[in-house]
């Protein structure tokens, strides 16, 4: 019982200085949601200028819907902000219990961490804005005019993309698996077509659900998950070293 309390004395300062960043990053992402909520007009109208697509209106169902997009606006720019400060200071928490070599890969897999989501972020973006704008054009060609809700378009464009942000970090995940030892990269080589099954089902579930938009957000994930498999293997290791 007394080696329990001298273990808990002994973590006490490391416990407040988390508890205390993390207060912080609940401030930090309070404040951001009243700046994000306050000054909502003017990001959409930069967002829906940045998004334009022709022959298609952009509209809202209630004289009331622009309060719930100003929260949502508010929510998500909060979010983009707070997390990456919270994740800092966990990396920050943690620094002190590793070891040197362990501390050089933890702080080189933050930038590339990073990259990778804003990478999959801008993929998304980008994808299903191709995707809305040939939607739109067979809607035009049948005879059907482009009248969307503003909440339903935005949601889908920002969500899909902070999704698709996150699933591209998902090599990192299998890196780290790896380096636990909990799989192997020829484990990951013998499951690849389950792996494969896998990704389809899960770029199903995004929008758009066309079949040119699949295979565009499925090939990159595809190819990180076959590029994992090649960068931990031992022989290529090696070979990179030399």
């Amino acid at each position: 019982m007394e080696d329990f309390k001298k273990n808990i004395e002994k973590f006490l300062p490391y416990l407040e200085d988390l508890r205390g960043r993390l207060y912080r990053g609940v401030i930090l992402f309070a404040v951001f949601f009243c700046g994000g909520f306050l000054s909502a007009g003017i990001i959409l109208k930069k967002i829906l200028k940045l998004v334009h697509i022709d022959q298609v209106t952009i509209a809202t169902s209630s004289p009331f819907q622009f309060t719930d997009i100003a929260m949502d606006v508010g929510f998500f720019l909060a979010l983009m902000v707070s997390v990456p400060y919270i994740i800092y200071s966990f990396y920050v928490f943690i620094v002190p219990a590793l070891t040197r070599s362990e501390k050089i890969k933890l702080f080189k897999s933050i930038p590339l961490s990073v990259g990778l989501f804003i990478v999959g972020f801008f993929y998304g973006f980008f994808i299903l804005y191709y995707a809305l704008g040939l939607l739109a054009s067979i809607n035009i060609g049948l005879g059907i005019a482009n009248f969307w809700n503003i909440g339903q378009f935005l949601s889908q464009m920002l969500i899909t993309s902070a999704l698709l942000g996150l699933v591209f970090e998902f090599p990192l995940l299998l890196s780290l698996l790896i380096k636990l030892g909990i799989t192997t990269p020829q484990t990951l080589k013998n499951n690849r077509r389950v792996a494969y099954f896998l990704t389809i089902c899960l770029t199903a579930l995004l929008p758009p659900t066309d079949g040119v938009s699949l295979i565009a957000m499925a090939l990159p994930l595809v190819l990180l998950y076959e590029g994992t498999i090649l960068l931990n293997n031992k022989k290529i290791y090696v070979w990179i070293r030399n």
